[in-house]
């Protein structure tokens, strides 16, 4: 997709129009799916007119330009990408990155980095640089042999920026891919001398059938890309399996394998609680895929940070393989594809009584691909417009005739392998009768009387190298606004010997890129992960899917304990999605969000409620803390 293609010649003539920038902003509406905001209108008025006079001037009128041309797999868009016929006879795409940069501020110790007006962004090299190896990585080359460069050019820009600009990227790969300003645009410059500067010197007018091929090429990960990913997953020690982790994905694999064999459309259920090792296997098993011939697969997660987390961890490889599953189904996906959806109880699914006897978003993957894996717990599902059940996964493979296969895993390798604890997790948070007593010795799980006992216990870990976090119910407003420094807006205040205390927190960042002039406020997808990250409450949509080594739950005014059971107070809830339900539906979902939270982890778990009922009901269960 794209909003217009045509000669350089063509194109320098239309873009000073404003009825081609009108038709341009109806076009974007109905082929990207939302209309294109202000700014980026105001972008194309400025930044098209400025490219094609560079291009006119250098003598490149005879080049094709395609403007706004859409990366399928990522969801990207480049500016403007010019094609030509190399010396060789290969077509030959640049890839051109248009900014109306007159000042940004750069950070040395992070190259890969800009502050421009409130945003951090890429690198425009760097970025430029994506989209170049998108080209090489995911236009089949077998139909059309492609080459790919790519340019960067600040039309308004000064020397001093591009300076700047340059001397960042200049011991990178970024450095290959040329930065230009207003001054090596000029007209007064020799036409040769600015086309070789773009990187088209050497190209002549593309033949037309090269052109719409390119137009119509299919997108889908070349050869070259799924082996290299594939060999960093099963290389990397974060996605190591033990004991039954491999058994069920050898067993998972065999079905795909199987089904793919006998050329029949599959649903494979991966059921297990937290800490089961889903997410790994998820990981493994798009390695394994990448080596199979004709594969096509791909990764989703309803959640951005388990996405973002598993991207950065499989570095730049993951890119398009890896991607969040939201509103609608991505680009790319064949019938030859595999297809793995990690957290799939986080798959937003519509109100429950509002939609079709199968969610539609989610049905219409299901049967694109040719085989599904879907990676469950649904005592994870803690939003009334998300989630699916085993039930209905087997029901719609019935429906449609699909092969169905569900693995259920057992073995709990999270909160330091402790089964014990997993179990006086599901009776404490079951909705009525009776908890035990923790008896349990090989997890660390204590009650902290107060905050500061919590806090202290956190500071110490972290001290000591480890990923302690501090996690709550969404019983505190979340309305300060996101740019540093953080409102302390949950707010603890008790009792002690000395008087009434408070203790104050913000919560995690929103943003989800590190503040320019912070480095140690984590974004939210690496909250969990990141330094800095204890010194900011989680909430369950940040802590879903991520874990670290010692946690602290504080259980909000939203669940409260009475008479043997849990009672939930919707209104306490600041979750504008939930607080409105009834208190016996709310009821499940307060469970689920607990659940979630107490099971993130691995070595030790401190509970605290700020209800003082609920406080003293804990404490007849667990132990106290001890410094």
């Amino acid at each position: 997709m794209h909003l217009y293609g045509g000669s350089v010649a063509e194109a320098a003539q239309k873009v000073v129009q404003p009825q081609f920038i009108a038709a341009c902003e109806k076009l974007a509406t109905k082929l990207f799916g939302t209309a294109p905001s202000p700014e980026e209108v105001r972008s194309w008025s400025r930044s098209w007119p400025a490219l094609l006079s560079a291009l006119t001037a250098a003598g490149l009128d005879d080049l094709y330009v395609v403007l706004e041309y859409c990366l399928p797999a990522t969801g990207e868009r480049v500016d403007a990408l010019l094609l030509g016929e190399d010396g060789g006879g290969y077509l030959t795409a640049v890839a051109i990155e248009l900014k109306q940069w007159t000042s940004v501020r750069t950070d040395p110790r992070r190259p890969g980095l800009v502050l421009a007006g409130q945003r951090v962004v890429q690198h425009p090299a760097r970025q430029v640089g994506g989209y170049v190896r998108y080209l090489e990585d995911w236009i089949d080359q077998d139909q059309l042999p492609l080459l790919a460069r790519g340019v960067v050019v600040l039309h308004d820009a000064g020397p001093e920026l591009v300076d700047e600009l340059r001397a960042l990227a200049a011991n990178g790969p970024s450095a290959a891919f040329p930065i230009l300003g207003r001054d090596d645009l000029d007209a007064a410059q020799p036409p040769h001398a600015v086309a070789q500067q773009l990187a088209c010197a050497d190209l002549k007018s593309p033949p037309d059938e090269a052109i719409a091929a390119l137009l119509a090429a299919r997108h889908r990960p070349s050869r070259g890309l799924l082996a290299r990913a594939g060999r960093v997953i099963e290389g990397h020690d974060a996605f190591r399996l033990i004991g039954d982790q491999d058994v069920a994905r050898q067993t998972a694999l065999h079905t795909v394998t199987s089904a793919r064999q006998q050329r029949t459309k599959g649903i494979v259920v991966v059921t297990g609680g937290p800490g089961t090792g889903k997410s790994v296997i998820a990981c493994r098993l798009l390695g394994d895929l990448c080596q199979l011939p004709d594969a096509n697969p791909r990764l989703l997660s309803p959640s951005g940070t388990l996405t973002r987390q598993l991207k950065r961890t499989v570095g730049e490889d993951s890119r398009g393989l890896i991607a969040t599953f939201a509103g609608r189904v991505p680009s790319g996906i064949t019938s030859s594809s595999v297809v793995l959806i990690d957290e799939a109880h986080r798959a937003r699914t519509g109100f429950a009584g509002q939609r079709d006897r199968f969610p539609i978003i989610l049905g219409n993957l299901i049967d694109r691909a040719a085989v599904t894996v879907l990676f469950l717990d649904e005592q994870q599902i803690i939003r009334p417009d998300e989630g699916i059940s085993l039930t209905e996964l087997k029901a719609h493979a019935d429906r449609k005739g699909y092969a169905f296969a569900r693995i259920d895993l057992t073995a709990q390798f999270r909160c330091n392998g402790s089964q014990a604890y997993h179990q006086w997790i599901d009776q404490l948070l079951a909705p009525a009768g009776p908890a035990p007593v923790w008896s349990g010795t090989d997890y660390d799980l204590a009650l902290a009387a107060d905050p500061d006992e919590f806090t202290h216990w956190v500071e110490a870990h972290v001290s000591d190298g480890r990923t302690a976090r501090i996690t709550a119910g969404f019983c505190w407003p979340w309305e300060a606004p996101s740019t540093p420094p953080l409102l302390p807006e949950v707010v603890i205040r008790w009792d002690s010997p000395s008087g009434q205390r408070t203790w104050e927190r913000p919560w995690n960042y929103r943003e989800d890129a590190t503040p320019f002039d912070t480095p140690d406020l984590p974004g939210r997808p690496f909250w969990a992960t990141d330094i800095g990250g204890h010194q900011q409450v989680g909430c369950v949509y940040t802590a879903q899917g991520m874990e670290y080594s010692h946690n602290t739950v504080i259980i909000g005014n939203d669940l409260i304990r009475r008479d043997n059971r849990w009672i939930a107070q919707p209104a306490e809830s600041h979750d504008g999605k939930l607080n409105k339900l009834p208190a016996d539906q709310y009821l499940r979902y307060a469970l689920n969000t607990y659940r979630v939270l107490a099971t993130r982890g691995t070595q030790g778990t401190r509970f605290y409620s700020t209800d003082p009922a609920t406080q003293t009901y804990l404490q007849h269960l667990l132990p106290p803390h001890r410094r």
